[in-house]
């Protein structure tokens, strides 16, 4: 029943999935990342994009990420079990994050759609219920915030870009201001001895209220560890997000991502592709069997 409701055209899942075709059905550009492209970047963030594989591979334009964990709406609340999947884009931003949790036994589905200078987080119960539907300038503002965070762990590729202006602060750490959409941003990322991200952190993202009413600026940060390789890329497998609250700071996040995919070509790519193969494959067995009756 969960299934047939969020796929109906009014559904967050319907929603969600029509958002991903519109915005892979923009070409994608090969290009790839030169040493050179390194090297106005602090010394902490070439060693880091060096270490995750980003040199002489192509430049992201999109990405797809699948992953599972736990998440809870407040530092005593209940954890709840998740599965989601987010696109990114990169050439004009946009975050697209659709997950469905279990609160008891109730499923939950949650859409953020950050597109532009729009951002929406929708909660569902059941498919049907609204649990929360916040929108508005902290909402940009602290999904501005999530989309940098997305780029810098899950796609480093994607920090060599022009709307990013760099600082150095010594051998382990930088900090960072990204732009989108007349909106800027700040965070510091950490890095260990061997070039890893470690944590990200921002004064810059709002907490909401368990009902989606009230949203307050509280430090945020997302401890990582886990570094594994995905297809080509080194990225860390495992984290936490967590909010720094005046009586002490908690996770409201454990995650562990499953997979993670760059590039991605719309379906209707993908088809036509498959079709230029078949018909050369066709063409090229009929040329064989040709030469051999001859």
């Amino acid at each position: 029943m969960l299934s047939f409701l969020s796929r109906r055209p009014v559904g967050l899942l319907a929603a969600y999935e029509r958002d991903v075709r519109r915005g892979l059905s923009s070409a994608v550009r090969d290009r790839v990342i030169m040493e050179a492209d390194l090297a106005h970047l602090p010394a902490p963030v070439q060693r880091y994009l060096r270490v995750a594989g980003v040199v002489a591979q192509p430049r992201v334009h999109n990405f797809r990420v699948r992953m599972r964990g736990r998440i809870r709406g407040g530092r005593d609340a209940r954890w709840m079990p998740f599965a989601a999947e987010q696109y990114n884009f990169v050439d004009e931003p946009a975050r697209l994050f659709y997950m469905t949790a279990r609160m008891g036994i109730v499923p939950v589905q949650a859409y953020h759609r950050y597109v532009g200078s729009s951002a929406r987080m929708i909660i569902k119960a059941a498919g049907v219920v609204p649990v929360a539907d916040v929108s508005g300038p902290e909402m940009v503002h602290g999904e501005t915030v999530t989309m940098f965070n997305d780029m810098c762990v899950m796609a480093p590729a994607t920090l060599v870009g022009p709307a990013i202006a760099w600082e150095a602060v010594d051998p382990r750490t930088a900090r960072a201001a990204f732009s989108n959409a007349g909106v800027t941003i700040r965070a510091e990322l950490w890095f260990n001895d061997a070039g890893e991200l470690i944590d990200f952190r921002s004064d810059d993202r709002y907490q909401t209220s368990p009902d989606g009413r009230t949203m307050k600026k509280v430090r945020w940060s997302t401890p990582l560890d886990a570094y594994r390789t995905f297809g080509r890329a080194r990225l860390a497998a495992g984290g936490e997000a967590r909010w720094h609250e005046d009586e002490g700071d908690y996770a409201y996040v454990e995650i562990t991502f499953e997979s993670v995919e760059y590039n991605v070509a719309s379906p209707d790519t993908r088809r036509q592709a498959s079709t230029r193969v078949d018909t050369a494959t066709e063409v090229g067995t009929g040329g064989r069997r040709a030469a051999v009756s001859a």
